[in-house]
This record gives structure tokens, C-alpha cells and sequence, in this order.
């Protein structure tokens, strides 16, 4: 199945993804939401400027921007499905043996230091319980994708929240068919792009 991401991320880094120069490399933080990947907002390029220009003002990158990727889901471990979430409650409870065999805690997810939202924005448990259920099956997913309830009410008695979202993590590189430019005029950017050589 095909879908739209939009990848967060500074401009020269879409651009040399964007021109072919150099593609998006797949990212391994420990407290990944989705676990290893290329991450992307689904159908989202709005949010993921956002998030781009979140880390930019805490000088984690410079000149935020956004592109946009066709993206081939694949094998995708959907974790919304109940059948996903049998398999992860399994994958839990096997990382949770091996802990306890070793003597050392499970990871927690955490919330960021001086982050006074109510969420835990680091998940090294859900990172951890993912990367071992991708390990643990006969063929790995190409893909992760998660909805995440985040932010404020939009308005008064909502339980509808500003900054929820639908997010892929791409396992599999070659799942990404393209990537392309948004309408950035719609975003409020500018196009800075070199010329490409004929």
C-alpha cells in the first residue's frame, strides 16, 4: 500500500535527498517512538515543519524545512492493529525474561528534561520492545506505523488534540519510491534550490 510522508528535517538535508544526491539514512536513537527508521509524518507536511523548526530552535538543526516521500509500506507492523499489538505485548514480555535474566531494569520512557508536557516524549521501552520484535520474526518489517494522541485540546471539552498524528518509521529504505516538494510556498519557504545541470 502507498502512502505520503513528510520528513522533517534542515534544507540541505531535504535538498540532497530531493536533487538524488544523497538519500534520508535510517536513524537508531534509543528513545525512537517507532524504533529504527526513517521517520516521516503521514500526510502531514505541516506537522513535520513543525517538528523541524522545534528542534531548530533548540540549535538541534539549522534552517528547518520539510520534503515530502511516496512511501511503499510493505510488511508493515501497524501498531494501531490488535494483531500488532498481540505480537508487541509478546515481544514485551520476552525482553522483560531476558532483563530479569540479566539483572538489569527494563528501559522506561521518559519525559525530556524541562518538558512540562504530560508525556513521555523519550520511549526507550517502546523503542526496545519494537527492535525486538522486528529481530525476533522470520522476515523484519519494512515499516512501523503508529497514531499518536499529542498537544492541547483544540478547543474547550475536545477530546480532539492539536498535535496528534500519524507517524512511519521506514525500516527499509527501498520502500521509498520518491521524494518530492511540497507546496512550500503553503508552508511559508522559499525554494533555494541549485540549479540542476542539464
Amino acid at each position: 500500500m502507498l502512502t505520503i510522508g513528510y520528513h522533517g528535517c534542515a534544507r540541505d538535508v531535504g535538498m540532497r535527498a530531493v536533487l538524488k544526491e544523497e538519500d534520508l539514512q535510517p536513524q537508531n536513537k534509543a528513545y525512537h517512538w517507532l524504533g529504527d527508521g526513517i521517520y516521516f509524518w503521514e500526510n502531514d507536511p505541516h506537522r513535520a515543519l513543525e517538528w523541524a523548526q522545534e528542534k531548530a530552535s533548540r540549535n538541534e538543526l539549522q534552517d528547518p524545512f520539510v520534503i515530502g516521500a511516496v512511501i511503499d509500506l510493505g510488511r508493515c507492523l501497524d501498531i494501531n492493529l490488535r494483531e500488532s499489538q498481540s505480537l508487541l505485548i509478546g515481544s514485551y514480555e520476552s525482553l522483560k525474561v531476558e532483563f530479569a535474566s540479566i539483572g538489569k531494569p527494563l528501559p522506561m520512557n521518559k519525559k525530556a528534561r524541562g518538558d512540562d508536557r504530560d508525556i513521555a516524549v523519550l520511549r526507550y521501552l517502546d523503542c526496545a520492545v519494537i527492535n525486538r520484535l522486528n529481530l525476533s520474526v522470520t522476515v523484519g518489517f519494512d515499516t512501523v506505523r503508529g497514531l499518536f494522541v499529542e498537544g492541547d485540546p483544540i478547543f474547550e471539552g475536545a477530546q480532539i488534540y492539536h498535535k496528534t498524528h500519524s507517524e512511519i518509521a521506514v525500516r527499509s529504505p527501498n520502500c521509498i519510491k520518491g521524494y518530492f516538494l511540497p507546496d512550500l510556498e503553503d508552508l511559508g519557504l522559499a525554494v533555494k534550490a541549485k540549479p540542476v545541470a542539464a
